[in-house]
C-alpha cells in the first residue's frame, strides 16, 4: 500500500493479537485498517500465542482491508521473536513501537522485509521525527507513552502534547508520508472522542488510532470530507479560472484549487 492509499485510512483499530474473539469480530467492522498488536496489549506470557494467532489472522485476511502487525520495540526481549514471526506473514505494514531513530526503522524494515509505520512515543522520537519519517512509510503518534515520557499528568488532557503532535505532522508532511493521531482512552465518551478527532484533523492528521470498535464510526465520520466541504470544493473548482481571484467572499489561487481537488478525490475514494 503506497502513501496515497494509506493516507485514506481514517481509522486504525488496534486489537490484541492474543484475543481470537476480537480478531473474528474485527472482520465485520468498518475500520479502515486492522492493527494486530503484539506489544502493550499482550501479556508477556501470552506473546507466543499472540504471534501464532496474528499469523493465522493475516493469512485469513479481513475482507480485503489492509492489516498491520505492531511489534515490540527494538531492544525489547520480544523483538527478535516478533521479527521471526512477522517474516512468515504478509501484512500490509509492520508497526514499530517506540521508534526513536531512523536506524531502528531501517533495521526493522530490513529484518522483517516489510514496510514500517513508526510509532513516535518518546521525547527522543519527537526530536528525531523528521529523520524517522524519511525512513518509514508513515508516523503514528503514541500519545499515552509520550505523555508519560514527558511527565504530563494523566488528567491534563493533551495541552502538553500540542507541540509534539504538530511536530509529528510536520515531519510526516516534509517526508511525504501519512500521519495518524493517537488513541482516545475513554471508551464511553463519544463527545470527547469527537472533539479529539476534530482536533487531530485540525492538526493535519490523516486518521486516528482506535482501541475499541465503538470508536470507529466517529473517527470515520470526522476524518471524512463532509458533504458541505465537498460541495464547496466542487464549486471552487468550477469557478476557478487561474491566478488569484475572488470566490464566495475570499481570495483563492492555484493552491486552493489543488486542495479542493484532493478533498474531492478523497471523498470519492
Amino acid at each position: 500500500m503506497d502513501a496515497s492509499r494509506l493516507r485514506l485510512c481514517r481509522s486504525l483499530l488496534f486489537l490484541p493479537a492474543s484475543n481470537p474473539r476480537a480478531i473474528e469480530k474485527a472482520r465485520g467492522l468498518d475500520a479502515d485498517m486492522i492493527v494486530l498488536d503484539l506489544e502493550d496489549a499482550v501479556k508477556p506470557e501470552d506473546k507466543a500465542e499472540a504471534r501464532r494467532l496474528a499469523e493465522a489472522a493475516v493469512r485469513d485476511g479481513f475482507g480485503g482491508r489492509p492489516v498491520a502487525v505492531r511489534i515490540n520495540a527494538v531492544g525489547s526481549p520480544f523483538f527478535g521473536d516478533d521479527v521471526v514471526a512477522v517474516r512468515r506473514m504478509q501484512p500490509d505494514h509492520v508497526v514499530l513501537a517506540k521508534a526513536e531513530t531512523p536506524k531502528q526503522v531501517a533495521d526493522a524494515a530490513w529484518l522483517t522485509a516489510k514496510r514500517i509505520l513508526a510509532m513516535v512515543e518518546t521525547a527522543r522520537g519527537v526530536i528525531d521525527a523528521a529523520a524517522i519519517a524519511q525512513a518509514t512509510g508513515g508516523l503514528v503518534a503514541g500519545t499515552n507513552d509520550l505523555a508519560a515520557d514527558l511527565h504530563i499528568p494523566a488528567n491534563e488532557g493533551r495541552r502538553g502534547l500540542s507541540y509534539a503532535l504538530q511536530r509529528i505532522v510536520l515531519a510526516a508532511r516534509a517526508a511525504g508520508v501519512p500521519a495518524f493521531d493517537g488513541v482516545y482512552n475513554k471508551l464511553d465518551d463519544e463527545e470527547g472522542l469527537a472533539e479529539q478527532c476534530r482536533e487531530g484533523r485540525a492538526f493535519g492528521f490523516d486518521g486516528k488510532s482506535l482501541i475499541h470498535p465503538g470508536q470507529i464510526a466517529t473517527a470515520n465520520r470526522i476524518f471524512s470530507p463532509a458533504p458541505g466541504e465537498v460541495e464547496e470544493a466542487l464549486r471552487l473548482i468550477a469557478a476557478a479560472t487561474g491566478g488569484a481571484e475572488r470566490f464566495e467572499g475570499r481570495m483563492i489561487e492555484a493552491m486552493h484549487v489543488e486542495q479542493a481537488r484532493a478533498l474531492v478525490a478523497k471523498a470519492r475514494l
